[in-house]
């Protein structure tokens, strides 16, 4: 028999360990972060009231990545809800600035209450009626939009080569705690300052992702941006008329400042999940949970583990939700109230955010970016965290990080299971029973699942 001569050997060794890696080496990856202000001015329309003080720039921080040509930006906002036209908007101007489609560019609030809830559709509706109640202003949204677009653009004037994606996790301990904790059969409620009720305080953490994760991009050992991903409400104080990125903005830029790395936090799938165990509203809780997410923050920055760059993979789904439609909650109950002058501001807001809802036409577009062995998720509205979990556990090979609060529309999107027991999170979503299952089958679809 004649042995293979050594230049067949060499082939034939490249040919194995094709077959073994799977693919050839990825095409280069670039990537360069870009940040802009996002604070609107003394006396906007916040959550439920005008912003008085600023205690905190509210900011837009994301990064643009780019791989054989194709662009793709990610974008965490310090805003509580953007929805609908409004998320679409700030989508659109994103990818136009920095060159690519808007299938290609995500938003996600971070969800802080110090920060203010923008929905096109809903002003529009309230424009129409006799004395409206104050609300954000059109100019602001314009400001915003154009800032981000042009950061969007001189980031993409300026990317650089990466080649390793880094992976890490660490437990964030005594912040995040579920806000539905069963007693006799029934649901407790335990919001997110809740704290300062002893009895509340006491019952038990319940379900949590007690994980941070972190994605790195980095350049040989060199961090370029991490990204973060923690499940649970970011919120220490409430309906409070300063603007704040809480204890998740400050755990974010301190770490960015003690590190020089860029740092982007984003909030998972909170719906049901708050600091409300281990909060009671004061300046001294709020230092805790900084704290002690900071801590997190860093033991998992400091467990980076790295790889090679993988050919990056971007899904888009597009999502049809079923409205909420039971008495007292139909458009027809919210229309009487957003016209109803004896109503408080935030109520009529809050009914013409959900007569937008039910009036929309368009699905919800949702996305998920593949490197590799890697997957982020980026979901709409106030998912509970039983998505969260339900995408890791899909893709146990993998590396699974989930962002939620992108369009707000939905508000919150529960379990089947949650309709039946009730509390809080069912009565004030706008989608009904049958959401989980549509959901499911987006997250599954989204990480390349059948």
């Amino acid at each position: 028999m004649t042995k293979p001569s050594g230049g067949i050997l060499v082939a034939l060794a490249i040919a194995f360990a094709v077959g073994v890696l799977g693919a050839a080496p990825a095409a280069e990856l670039r990537v360069a972060t870009f940040q802009c202000d996002a604070t609107p001015p003394i006396g906007h329309w916040l959550y439920v009231q005008p912003l008085e003080t600023i205690e905190h720039p509210l900011l837009a921080k994301g990064v643009v990545l780019e791989q054989e040509g194709r662009r793709y930006v990610l974008c965490a906002i310090d805003w509580c809800v953007l929805s609908g036209e409004a998320h679409a908007r700030l989508r659109r101007e994103l990818a136009e600035g920095a060159g690519t489609d808007p299938a290609n560019a995500v938003v996600q609030c971070v969800h802080v209450h110090t920060g203010p809830v923008i929905d096109v559709d809903a002003k529009r509706l309230l424009n129409d009626v006799e004395n409206p109640p104050q609300y954000y202003d059109p100019a602001f949204l314009d400001r915003v939009a154009g800032d981000l677009a042009a950061a969007a653009r001189q980031a993409a004037a300026r990317l650089e080569p990466c080649d390793r994606i880094g992976t890490s996790q660490a437990r964030v301990e005594r912040v995040a705690s579920n806000r539905r904790i069963p007693v006799d059969g029934k649901i407790v409620w335990r919001g997110s300052s809740r704290g300062k009720n002893t009895t509340l305080a006491e019952l038990p953490e319940g379900p949590i992702d007690p994980f941070v994760k972190t994605i790195t991009f980095a350049r040989g050992d060199e961090p370029i941006v991490r990204l973060h991903y923690y499940a649970t409400h970011p919120q220490s104080f409430y309906r409070d008329a300063r603007a704040s990125y809480d204890f998740v903005g400050m755990a974010r830029e301190k770490l960015q400042h003690d590190e020089g790395a860029f740092q982007i936090y984003f909030t998972g799938c909170a719906g049901d999940v708050a600091a409300g165990k281990y909060n009671d509203g004061s300046r001294e809780a709020r230092q805790g949970l900084y704290e002690r997410l900071l801590a997190g923050m860093k033991a998992s920055a400091a467990a980076t583990q790295y790889g090679p760059v993988a050919p990056l993979v971007w899904r888009t789904v597009d999502l049809r939700l079923p409205p909420k439609n039971v008495p007292g909650y139909n458009p027809e109950a919210f229309r009487a109230e957003l016209v109803d002058p004896k109503k408080d501001a935030p109520r009529r807001i809050w009914a013409a955010r959900r007569v937008a809802f039910f009036e929309r036409t368009e699905p919800i577009v949702v996305s998920s970016l593949q490197m590799g062995d890697v997957a982020i998720v980026h979901l709409p509205g106030e998912p509970m965290l039983e998505f969260q979990l339900f995408a890791q556990k899909q893709r146990p090979d993998a590396f699974v990080a989930v962002a939620g609060y992108g369009d707000g529309g939905p508000s919150y999107i529960c379990t089947d299971r949650a309709f039946d027991e009730g509390a809080y999170e069912p009565g004030a979503a706008a989608v009904g029973p049958g959401s989980e299952k549509i959901l499911k089958a987006a997250i599954r679809e989204l990480l390349g699942l059948p």
